[in-house]
């Protein structure tokens, strides 16, 4: 990503739910609506942001290898998110090739504290993943809900789905594998605490200071508030517009008129 990552109180939550789903060697369901940050709190967890481009270039080995190895063996997660289309067949070769590949940098890093003990597991690296993660997981057709479900119970590796509102529901339908359902949790939006810390932080980027006690600010905090509703994804699509209303008409101060202005510019739903 490119922006900064903020931990949130949600964020916290998140990491101990998959702290526990992973513990208990269960499977766990997380849902929340749209943009309240479920994929960014997943992939930082599984530091995917970093692991994913490693492991996708996969070249000659080089001088940064030692920190991918270790933060492979430090989250032992994969994160996954299916094609829309996705054949059942597919997803279980992509997520063994996922395995596969964080397994070895697992391992790697292993053999460099003792490699008398990562020898004795070369040969099936996989079982080195903790926890496998699937984004997007209305995507699962209902056979390959039932191939994880197998899996899961052949191996034990701990799940997380991770949905939409409702999401949980559904699952009803599936009664072995909702049988085997250990958490849910219920990612939320910011509440008012959180979404003020965020705004410091975004108020500070534009080379500006945030006083909620002064009337500007606090007319401006309030239509930020009411547009976004707390969404940590329409908020970090709202200021980058935010700089772009106060840079077009030179302005210094980001007023509601200023906030209403960069709204109307993008597209936000109900």
């Amino acid at each position: 990503m490119s922006h900064t990552f903020i931990v949130t109180k949600e964020h916290r939550r998140f990491t101990e739910f998959a702290n526990a789903v992973r513990k208990e060697k269960t499977i766990g369901i997380c849902h929340g609506a749209a943009g309240v940050g479920k994929t960014n709190s997943a992939r930082r967890y599984a530091n995917w942001d970093a692991l994913e481009p490693y492991i996708t270039e996969w070249g000659p080995r080089g001088d940064h290898d030692a920190k991918h190895y270790a933060l492979a063996n430090r989250s032992r997660t994969v994160f996954y998110t299916p094609e829309v289309l996705c054949r059942p067949k597919d997803l279980m070769n992509e997520l063994k090739y996922w395995q596969t590949k964080v397994g070895i940098c697992a391992n790697e890093h292993l053999r460099s504290l003792s490699p008398e003990a990562a020898a004795e597991n070369k040969h099936d690296v996989r079982h080195f993943v903790e926890l496998l993660i699937i984004d997007e997981a209305e995507r699962l057709t209902p056979t390959a809900l039932e191939l994880l479900r197998d899996q899961h119970d052949r191996t034990h590796l701990a799940m997380i789905l991770i949905g939409m509102p409702g999401i949980d529901q559904r699952f009803r339908h599936y009664p072995q594998l909702y049988s085997r359902l250990g958490f849910s949790h219920h990612y939320r939006t910011l509440g008012r605490e959180e979404l003020l810390f965020v705004l410091d932080r975004h108020w500070k980027r534009l080379g500006r200071t945030l006083e909620p006690d002064d009337f500007t600010d606090a007319q401006a905090i309030a239509a930020i508030e009411r547009i976004t509703r707390g969404n940590f994804r329409l908020l970090e699509r709202l200021f980058p517009q935010i700089n772009r209303v106060l840079k077009i008409n030179q302005l210094d101060t980001i007023t509601d008129d200023v906030i209403e202005a960069a709204a109307s510019i993008l597209v936000i739903g109900e």
